[in-house]
């Protein structure tokens, strides 16, 4: 009995331990993160060119360009450029009405456009005009066009307020269909597979099935189907497995399933309560049996066929990321994978499968989003719980079996303190690294503050439990605490000491094997077990040796599932392929091999031994065996650019977590989508010559553009259609025989090709795309050019041109050969006259150019070239130089006018030059201030000069008009040190003369 049940207790013990793995997928494979994770749009309004907020319609065509339809005209685009369509006039062939309700993209590359008023118009891609179909006889029974549909074989099924036409796109010839006791009024029309044709209309669903010629009620049950089915109908739609969607004005909406029954969608079938429900506009199935059911005010409801319940994707004021607004008209699933939503405020993307990676952020649904967007430390904890610490003493709590999120706010100390480091103690309780240490009980989530009162306030960055220790990483060092006696053993860096821990700044501490390895702001250091407080081995960064670490400021360190021990750093990544053991010779990966950035924050590996790192600019991952670098994008649903350091965790199912400075980021590694679509890389846009090409003539891949002989200007806008990541795709172009190597767009710029006077000849463009993502393809697309010559550069012209022209100058050497020996001497006779005359201007020019006009001295350009030469060759004798300035100048011009203060420079700049010896240099500094460079002469030299002219000038009277101007100056010296720069002199001067000024003037200083 007591075997039995000590057996009962080890499997009990055991299916405890199995239990935190119970959440990570449910038996059908359920992925425990879907209600937390938010569908992500990018939005298309106003600001990026619509012309109208309000989205109507949506369609892509033949060649995979986006159509809008707007409340104000239709926009088409490619990703990167918005070409808007609006009404007729006499210049162009536009819209009949800008209010464009419904859209249908056609075989040939064009498109139908129903409007509000207006009628039909079919666009022509051939030139790039509408042709408006008549209203009445031979055209559309009504104005107003609800709905178009196309019939499976070569024509369309046009939907309006008076009738149902159909439009023979072979012959152009639109004829009305009856109805029978359908309604007029007709909101929707779809043909299904089986060539059944269904119409909502404001009588409810009829049909006309495959080879009948009456429309009718559909069978159904009473009750709630039968109300939906007599409201008005405007939205009728089949999914891949032969389920028909059925949407409602007031009714919400329902469907057929494969067996014939009608089913309810819950929560959305019939009235809620007394309260009606919002119109149904659209269906799209995003991928098989997920059905994207588009309301006019709730937003987008998304439901699998058979689910208990729904989920509502709207719009959000605090998630600039959620969908733009919540009256949804139409839906389109692009061929690239993009779920698009036409919205009350401009058109929205979002990538319709699940991605690898997707971004919690904070939103206004606090149980499924985050509180704070600064996530600073994670923490997995035994029951599968993730603890996020945040900024200012925030923390929440994601539990994934239940699909919600707790948050706490830390009070005492720790309040509005960032949580930087989290840890599970031994009994279970998980401490919180903030200013100092807080406890918080996992069941009760009780916090107590202040729990090491010996920390006191140190900021607490790093945590690691290693049995009965918690190892704790601050400022100030380490501390080791024993949770079984309460002891607190302090270690830190001790200068003088090499064997201390390298720094005081502890980032992280990671256990190897039974090692133990401090991440620091200055290097490594590596303890045999965590009883060690001395004598580490340190790792830092020795200049010259590329196997040292490649910088010392180390923020993350792991170890991945083949040994290796990997550190990240602000230079890059370093690794050691055989762990722990010495000698510690690190291989480095930076940008150079392909990371997304130098700046590593946070290291993760994976269960098949490859390496995910995060930085300050996205994700990597390094292969576990190629050391193949691939970066994440949007297009892997990677949102969030920049990480902070250490803050990442790893579930037990695998499941990787990064904290950034936008939220967190959840990785799901083993996830494997649907393989990518080869996406086109297609010319959307041509001019030549300024003129647009016509869609219908824009050639696609390895087609030709064949240019006449006056068309030399070319542009050609190009663009990847796969709508996703347009920042993060580089783009080039190369144009054989042409360009001699690949020019690259602008990041961030539209990709274009543009030449200008392109030679005749025959050229092949090379376009290419590469985008950014884990399982994205480079794209390249060839064009084959050729411009035709002119007449004159044709091979025989060129001939008969070379015979003409050695005739035209065997003619004119002999003519020219006479004429030049009579000229012969009388040019060089003037010749000699100009050149004399040219010498004597050009020392004049040269002699003004470097004068001042007012004294006649240097002006300050020529006075610092040669200034310069005195100072570049003063390497042996002594060299000053003088700054004077005019004591009280401003009083002169005040008292006496202008004129007098010319005078007076003059007058000075005379004195000045009086004083002087041959080989000095004056000149005009600006202003009343001169300069003066005195070669040969020490400083106590140059101060008796300048002590000279100081005396002279004082005595020196100068008369304007019959009154004696008297003027004093402030002189500064300094003589040249070796190896002093120009500025350095003068500025020395410059200060040894505003001494003098503070002297009281009319004085001289020497500079020191």
């Amino acid at each position: 009995m007591r075997r039995a049940a000590g057996t009962r207790a080890a499997l009990l013990a055991l299916l405890l331990m199995l239990l935190p793995c119970a959440w990570l997928h449910a038996a059908d494979g359920t992925d425990r993160w879907r209600p937390l994770e938010r569908q992500w749009f990018d939005n298309i309004g106003m600001a990026e060119g619509l012309p109208h907020s309000i989205t109507t319609a949506l369609a892509q065509d033949r060649d995979g360009l986006l159509w809008i339809g707007t409340m104000g005209g239709l926009v088409r685009y490619d990703g990167y450029r918005v070409q808007v369509f609006e009404l007729a006039d006499a210049a162009a062939a536009g819209l009949p009405d800008t209010y464009v309700r419904s859209l249908l993209a056609l075989p040939d590359g064009g498109l139908l456009v129903g409007t509000n008023a207006g009628g039909l118009a079919r666009f022509d891609p051939q030139t790039a005009r509408f042709r408006s179909y008549p209203i009445g006889p031979g055209g559309t029974g009504n104005r107003k066009i609800y709905a178009l549909a196309a019939d499976g074989d070569s024509g369309a099924w046009i939907a309006t307020d008076s009738g149902l036409d159909h439009l023979d796109l072979g012959s152009d010839r639109i004829a009305p269909v009856d109805t029978g006791p359908a309604a007029p009024r007709n909101f929707a029309v779809y043909q299904d597979r089986a060539g059944n044709l269904w119409l909502g209309n404001d009588k409810g669903l009829f049909v006309r099935y495959a080879g009948r010629k009456d429309f009718v009620r559909p069978e159904h049950p009473a009750g709630v189907v039968d109300q939906v089915l007599h409201d008005e109908i405007w939205a009728v739609r089949e999914d891949a497995e032969g389920r028909l969607w059925v949407g409602s004005v007031q009714m919400g909406a329902i469907y057929r399933d494969t067996d014939g029954r009608w089913r309810m969608v819950p929560g959305f079938s019939g009235y809620d309560g007394t309260a009606r429900q919002a119109t149904v506009r659209d269906f799209l199935e995003v991928r098989p049996g997920r059905m994207w059911i588009a309301t006019d005010g709730d937003g987008i409801v998304t439901y699998t066929a058979g689910d208990a319940d729904t989920r509502v994707l709207d719009h959000d004021t605090s998630l600039p990321s959620s969908l733009p607004g919540n009256s949804v008209r139409a839906l389109l699933l692009g061929r690239a994978g993009n779920a698009w939503a036409a919205t009350d405020l401009g058109a929205a993307r979002s990538n319709a499968g699940a991605n690898i990676a997707f971004s919690m952020l904070p939103s206004s649904d606090l149980a499924h989003s985050l509180a704070n967007p600064n996530v600073r430390s994670i923490l997995v904890d035994a029951r599968g719980r993730v603890w996020l610490g945040m900024a200012a003493g925030e923390i929440d709590i994601i539990d994934p079996l239940t699909g919600t999120v707790r948050h706490l706010k830390l009070t005492g100390k720790q309040l509005r303190r960032d949580v930087q480091s989290l840890a599970e103690a031994p009994d279970g309780s998980v401490w919180v690294g903030t200013q100092g240490l807080a406890q918080i009980n996992p069941d009760t989530l009780a916090v107590r503050d202040a729990i090491l009162p010996a920390l006191g306030d140190s900021p607490v960055l790093s945590l690691l439990r290693m049995g009965p220790y918690m190892l704790i990483g601050t400022y100030n060092g380490v501390f080791r605490y024993d949770s079984r006696n309460g002891q607190l053993v302090h270690y830190r860096h001790i200068a003088g000491q090499p064997g201390s821990l390298v720094s005081d700044t502890v980032r992280q501490i990671v256990r190897v094997g039974t090692a133990v390895w401090y991440a620091t702001n200055n290097g490594i250091s590596v303890a045999r077990d965590p009883m060690q407080t001395t004598g580490f081995v340190n790792l830092v960064q020795h200049e010259g040796d590329a196997a040292s670490l490649p910088q010392n400021l180390v923020d993350s360190i792991a170890v991945d599932t083949r040994g290796r021990v990997w550190a990240g750093t602000l230079g890059g990544l370093a690794m050691l392929a055989h762990g722990n053991d010495p000698p510690y010779r690190f291989q480095h990966l930076g940008t150079a091999a392909g990371l997304a950035s130098d700046k590593i924050t946070a290291l993760l590996p994976d269960n098949d031994g490859n390496l995910w790192v995060s930085s300050a600019n996205g994700i990597s991952v390094v292969g576990g065996q190629s050391l193949r670098i691939r970066n994440l994008g949007v297009r892997d649903g990677q949102h969030i650019s920049s990480y902070i350091y250490a803050a990442a965790a790893r579930m037990p199912d695998g499941t990787l977590l990064f904290g950034g400075l936008g939220g967190l980021t959840v990785i799901r590694p083993l996830w494997r989508g649907p393989d990518d679509p080869q996406v086109p890389l297609r010319i959307t846009n041509a001019l030549v010559n300024g003129h647009p090409l016509p869609f219908g003539r824009l050639p696609g891949d390895r087609g030709t553009l064949a240019l006449s002989a006056h068309e030399r200007s070319l542009r050609l806008d190009f663009a990847l259609l796969d709508y996703q990541g347009s920042q993060e795709t580089a783009y080039s172009y190369r144009m054989a025989g042409f360009d001699d190597s690949w020019i690259e767009v602008p990041k961030g710029g539209t990709p274009s090709a543009i030449y200008t006077n392109l030679p005749h000849g025959r050229y092949v463009l090379h376009l290419r795309a590469v985008p950014r993502g884990l399982h994205a393809r480079a794209a390249e697309s060839t064009l084959a050019i050729s411009v035709a010559p002119l007449w004159y550069e044709t091979l025989w012209a060129r001939l008969l041109a070379v015979v003409l022209l050695l005739a035209l100058m065997v003619l004119l050497v002999q003519m020219r050969t006479i004429y030049l020996r009579r000229r012969a001497l009388q040019l060089q006779k003037q010749i000699d006259v100009h050149t004399r005359e040219l010498i004597a201007a050009n020392r004049r020019l040269d002699l003004l150019a470097g004068t001042d006009e007012l004294t006649g001295v240097c002006n300050r350009r020529r006075f610092l070239e040669l200034a310069e030469g005195v100072r570049r060759y003063a390497d042996t004798a002594p060299a000053c130089i003088a700054l004077l300035d005019l004591d009280r100048f401003k009083r002169v011009n005040d008292e006496f006018g202008h004129l007098a203060g010319d005078a007076v420079l003059r007058a000075t700049a005379g004195v000045i030059c009086q004083q002087l010896r041959a080989g000095d240099l004056v000149g005009r500094y600006g202003g009343e201030e001169l300069v003066l460079c005195l070669p040969n002469n020490s400083g106590a030299m140059a101060m008796a000069i300048a002590e000279q002219i100081r005396v002279a000038l004082r005595g020196t009277r100068t008369w304007h008009e019959g009154r004696a101007i008297t003027i004093t100056v402030s002189i500064g010296v300094a003589e040249l040190r070796p190896g002093e720069g120009m500025t350095s002199w003068l500025s020395r001067a410059d200060a040894a003369l505003y001494e003098s000024k503070h002297r009281g003037r009319d004085c001289c200083t020497l500079a020191g």
